[in-house]
């Protein structure tokens, strides 16, 4: 994985939904790399040009990253359980 190079595969706007996508990307394998302006970070914007976060991962990883986004997108990944989770206590499962 030397020779690849960072791609972009989205903007996600805020930091706070960047890393949620993040981590979905990771749970899965995918490195990533987030990227965001400097005012954007020191100021938290969420808002606008400035608080958009670029979504970078390897390019040897890039389709499968883009596949899970969108499978994202549609929902997929609503309503889950996870696997070895237990109900929370009081819950009728």
């Amino acid at each position: 994985m030397t020779d690849d190079e960072w791609v972009l595969i989205d903007k996600i706007q805020g930091q706070f939904q960047a890393e949620i996508i993040k981590g979905l990307l990771e749970a899965q394998g995918i490195q990533v790399w987030l990227n965001s302006q400097g005012a954007a970070r020191a100021y938290a914007v969420t808002v606008g040009t400035l608080g958009a976060v670029e979504l970078l991962v390897p390019s040897s990883q890039a389709d499968q990253a883009r596949e899970i986004m969108e499978e994202y997108n549609r929902g997929d990944f609503e309503n889950m359980k996870l696997d070895n989770s237990e109900p929370p206590e009081g819950s009728e499962e």
